[in-house]
């Protein structure tokens, strides 16, 4: 019951704008996950930049079980096994960025497309989590039960021999 796995891994890429960069964007995304993408609307309205309330401005993926380990592997070695002890939060998850998308294997610079970047953030979970969200009978988890970004990183450092920078 104490053993650490991934929860699940979301990829999100922000165009800021929607039109024909989202639909790039989206394209990208679904080619590297080989999953189908949400997009994401915006929460406010910022005229400065243009952008209205509800209007979509990006687009996520959820990935789980195998297809997040092996998208983790893979974006691991872009940013070549290396995390600042920063990306770790106070729950045990972590997130980073992946500057340009053509860094994964099989992407090439298109200039009609042009480059996204994207972030990806990991949710770690213990076995027995599932009682503190579930709705019949919800408890709470005990505090040895709990991760923290100190049980995740030596997990990391085990099973991805990531390098961690202060």
């Amino acid at each position: 019951m104490r053993e650490i796995e991934i929860d699940k891994v979301t990829v999100h890429i922000g165009v800021g704008e929607s039109g024909q960069r989202l639909v790039n964007a989206e394209d990208i995304l679904k080619t590297i996950t080989s999953q189908m993408q949400v997009r994401t609307l915006s929460r406010s309205r910022i005229p400065a930049f243009g952008i209205k309330m509800d209007e979509p401005i990006g687009c996520k993926v959820t990935l789980r079980k195998d297809k997040a380990e092996a998208f983790v592997e893979t974006a691991l070695s872009i940013i070549e096994h290396k995390l600042y002890e920063s990306q770790f939060d106070n729950t045990g998850n972590v997130s980073f960025g992946i500057e340009e998308h053509t860094d994964f294997p099989g992407m090439a610079y298109d200039p009609d497309i042009g480059i996204f970047g994207m972030d990806v953030c990991m949710a770690f979970k213990r076995p027995g989590y599932r009682i503190s969200k579930r709705r019949i009978q919800q408890r709470k988890i005990s505090h040895k039960h709990r991760l923290a970004a100190a049980d995740t990183l030596a997990w990391m450092h085990d099973r991805y021999n990531i390098e961690v920078i202060e």
